[in-house]
């Protein structure tokens, strides 16, 4: 009976070995997302500023040739 107990414990560590590394797989794409929307915000809150928003303006109309 100990024997089987111990194989029992063998493969349930094993197995929570597994998980966790599931785990922290998970939470480094989390990471990476969070990091991704962030980056992502301050990107918009720059491009919607008024000076950007004027240049980038600009620069869209020179290249459509509606801009002087």
């Amino acid at each position: 009976m100990t024997v089987r107990l111990a194989s029992r414990l063998r493969r349930v560590r094993r197995r929570l070995r597994t998980l966790g590394e599931q785990g922290m797989t998970t939470a480094e794409y989390a990471v990476g997302t969070m990091a991704a929307v962030a980056f992502a915000a301050l990107l918009l809150a720059i491009v919607r500023s008024g000076p950007v928003k004027t240049a980038l303006t600009k620069v869209i109309m020179t290249a459509l040739g509606t801009g002087s």
